[in-house]
């Protein structure tokens, strides 16, 4: 055998196209028995629908713009397929209508072109190809065991070493010279080894409109939950057993009910577009659990359906969006447009690869090389058309056919590059060519969409490549997960004191990041902890990562915590190590929903959850990754829960504490007080000096008197006012409350070193007294209206 790059076993081309070795080409009619009509181009995907003769069928439509031949693979029910030429070609799609195919029919695309690795064409017409428009997927990337569960996935293939099967590779993955073997094509067949599309029929079951009861929250009243939808309800006792972990079980009211109690007004839903699991993980007998995997852009996880796979889903899916709607409750979904589950150039080929490698991946300076900005093997290029369609077509279908509220974009720097192939270049401060450039073809695309510009838009703002961290660079009207924040509070409260200067930022709103361009306080996603990371209540209970159960030899995840233990590694019976864990994840939760711009909360850290010391559960599908239900009986978790739900409410009541424009800290009007203060122990207010200097403690002092904006009856919005005080420090401190003009007397509404939180600890205090704050508290006051104040107060 030669030891070139060129195999001997080549099957020859005929005419430029390489037919499969595996199943021969069936030139039939449709299962109907009329012949392939030509169908039209649009919409892409495949639609269900009747001809103008009254035939009934399914007209297909592929984007394939560098393909010479495009098959339709049609399966049945006992699997054997059908393949039919795609008749006709137009502007880079191919497409035809088949008579007879209905809704619930499988299949899947088999695509003739160049094998070329070197200038990155990577047809394979052996490998089947899922629909990326698929609107629904039946069967995973692997055989399931027989007998395995059908709800899970089943667990590594009969093989037992957890490889992918080599079939559904482009290439030879076991070529003996491993440096060419991506160069040498497999003509084996790769149509048992992975899932199909299905034909769903167009429009909700039932005659529902989707998104018909969008509660249309405004960003400055919105409280995000970030959840995973399998993990959210995979324990939850009020759930019945067969609709745990499933769309179905979140849309049961025993976890309703538990968002309405929080106060929660949107969730923002791990991935929950059709995923694959990544090889690596399966060879260790672990899963992909988070979803950031995506393979199906249109189609939700077959995973998470109760009631079946062959377009069930769709409709599951749209009964939840419909469910938690009616409760007042967005459905915001974290998309993962940035990468696929393809990897890089020595991955297996799935979709997009085979479909037209060259229009969908950024490439190399060798083409035969993936450009990776994402760390997960290749990266979509939505600055090319054909790919921004793809995005931007299932961005839309989300909205008006399945209902959703809105998106946050995974890696979003990854699709706001520059249209060139190479990483953009080093950070400097925004211009045309920056990674978020809003002259970018993704980000004019939704700018100019008039159904996506209208929706809640979340960036991650930043990606592995040079110059990815573009926090604050993202135009009006995004929003962007606010880091600094994160860790700004993760530092204060862990005793590493930031300055003055940085605390008060994040506290009211972040105005030095995101102001700039008209942007508001809800630019800010404000955030302590995410899915990625120590859970709240392990951020005060571990200083270092515990991930040994991902078998990686604990080499995976941040080592950047920012966390405090309280005194003892982990779990620990000493009673004034758990008092004091449990008075920081108040201080932690109290901190964010007090602070200014959109607060998100992660599943289960209002109730103490755990992951061990786990900070990257990301193929944790099991008790460490799901949330633990039984917390909610433990009294000693009572108070935070207790705590959150009567936070959310007061933010709910006052707008002064939601704020829908930057705080000034000057007066409104003339003669009036400024709209926000801050103080020092001693009753004065900061100054300057005080700013560059860290400290254990401050005052923030918010203004309700003249609002800017009006109600919706044109009214002057006004307030109460309102007095918080941060104290970090490990020591008692008397802290003097300001006197006139700024108040009379307060009104104590909170006091985190409080075990018990369900009832705010009530009574007044005189302007002037020496409110003593215990050791590491948060405490808010409301200003009493009172002449002198200029405050008239609001009713309650």
């Amino acid at each position: 055998m030669s030891s070139s790059a060129e195999p001997e076993h080549r099957t020859p081309a005929v005419d430029g196209v390489v037919p499969s070795t595996a199943v021969e080409p069936s030139w039939l009619p449709g299962p109907s028995g009329g012949a392939v009509r030509p169908g039209a181009p649009e919409p892409p995907g495949a639609r269900f629908h009747t001809a103008p003769d009254g035939t009934a069928g399914t007209s297909f439509a592929l984007w394939a713009g560098g393909a010479e031949a495009v098959e339709l693979c049609l399966f049945d029910e006992d699997g054997r397929e059908t393949r039919h030429p795609l008749p006709e070609f137009t502007d880079g799609t191919w497409h035809g209508f088949v008579p007879g195919v209905l809704p619930g029919s499988r299949y899947g695309y088999r695509v003739h072109g160049r094998w070329d690795p070197w200038t990155g064409a990577r047809w394979n017409p052996a490998k089947l190809l899922l629909d990326p428009c698929a609107r629904a997927v039946d069967g995973e990337f692997l055989p399931p065991p027989a007998g395995s569960d059908p709800s899970t996935g089943g667990s590594p293939p009969p093989d037992g070493d957890g490889r992918l099967p080599p079939a559904v590779h482009g290439h030879v993955r076991d070529w003996p010279e491993l440096h060419a073997a991506d160069t040498v094509r497999d003509d084996r067949d790769s149509a048992p080894y992975v899932p199909k599309g299905v034909v769903v029929a167009g429009g909700p079951a039932g005659g529902a409109r989707p998104g018909a009861n969008r509660p249309g929250t405004p960003w400055s009243d919105t409280v995000l939950y970030e959840l995973h939808v399998r993990g959210f309800t995979r324990r939850h006792p009020g759930v019945p057993e067969r609709l745990r972990g499933t769309f179905a079980g979140l849309a049961h009211p025993a976890a309703i009910e538990h968002l309405t109690g929080l106060g929660i007004t949107a969730v923002e839903l791990l991935p929950v577009h059709q995923f694959a699991h990544e090889e690596h993980l399966l060879r260790r007998g672990l899963r992909n659990y988070w979803g950031y995997n995506s393979i199906g852009w249109f189609a939700p996880h077959a995973g998470y359906s109760a009631s079946g796979t062959r377009g069930e889903q769709v409709d599951e899916f749209r009964r939840m969006v419909h469910a938690l709607h009616e409760a007042g409750i967005e459905v915001i979904l974290d998309v993962v447009y940035n990468h696929t589950a393809e990897g890089n150039h020595l991955g297996p080929t799935f979709s997009l690869r085979g479909i037209d490698n060259r229009a969908h991946y950024r490439l190399g300076p060798d083409p035969r090389h993936h450009a990776d900005v994402t760390g997960c093997g290749n990266t979509v290029h939505a600055a090319r058309p054909p790919a921004l369609r793809l995005i931007t077509d299932s961005l839309r279908y989300w909205v008006t056919e399945m209902g959703v509220d809105g998106f946050r974009f995974d890696l979003a720097t990854a699709l706001t590059r520059a249209a060139h192939d190479g990483p953009a270049q080093p950070a400097h401060p925004a211009g045309p060519g920056d990674p978020a450039d809003p002259a970018s073809p993704f980000l004019a695309a939704v700018a100019q969409d008039p159904v996506l510009r209208g929706v809640k838009l979340i960036a991650e703002p930043w990606d592995l490549g040079p110059g990815g961290y573009r926090a604050g660079a993202f135009p009006p009207p995004w929003s962007e997960w606010n880091d600094r924040f994160r860790d700004t509070v993760r530092d204060y409260w862990r005793g590493a004191l930031p300055s003055l200067h940085d605390l008060g930022y994040r506290l009211s709103g972040s105005s030095d990041r995101y102001a700039a361009g008209g942007r508001r306080p809800w630019a800010s996603v404000n955030f302590v902890t995410a899915h990625d990371g120590f859970t709240l209540r392990d951020l005060v209970s571990y200083e270092r990562k515990h991930n040994e159960a991902n078998g990686e030899e604990n080499r995976d995840g941040s080592d950047d915590n920012r966390s405090w233990n309280c005194g003892a590694e982990g779990e620990t019976d000493d009673p004034a190590v758990t008092a004091l864990r449990r008075r920081q994840l108040r201080n932690l939760m109290s901190t964010l929903l007090l602070s200014a711009g959109v607060p998100m909360l992660t599943a289960g850290d209002e109730m103490g959850r755990t992951q061990g010391g786990n900070n990257n559960a990301y193929c944790q599908d099991n008790e460490t990754g799901w949330v633990d239900w039984s917390l909610t009986a433990d009294p000693g978790r009572r108070a935070l829960h207790a705590l959150t739900a009567r936070l959310t409410a007061l933010r709910r009541r006052h707008p002064v504490l939601r704020a829908g424009t930057y705080f000034t800290g000057g007066p409104r009007r003339p003669g009036g007080l400024r709209d926000l203060a801050w103080f020092t122990p001693d009753g004065r207010e900061t100054a300057e000096e005080d700013w560059h200097a860290p400290s254990a403690t401050l005052g923030m002092y918010l203004s309700g008197r003249d609002i800017p904006g009006r109600d919706g009856r044109g009214r002057p919005v006004t307030d109460d006012s309102f007095l918080a005080v941060f104290h970090a420090h490990h020591e008692p401190l008397p802290f003097t409350l300001p006197g006139p003009p700024w108040a009379q007397g307060y009104e104590h509404l909170l006091d985190t070193a409080r075990e018990e939180q369900a009832e705010p600890p009530g009574g007044t205090l005189p302007a002037g007294t020496e409110l003593v704050l215990p050791a590491r508290s948060v405490q808010l006051l409301r200003v009493l209206p009172g002449a002198g104040t200029g405050d008239p107060g609001t009713a309650r």
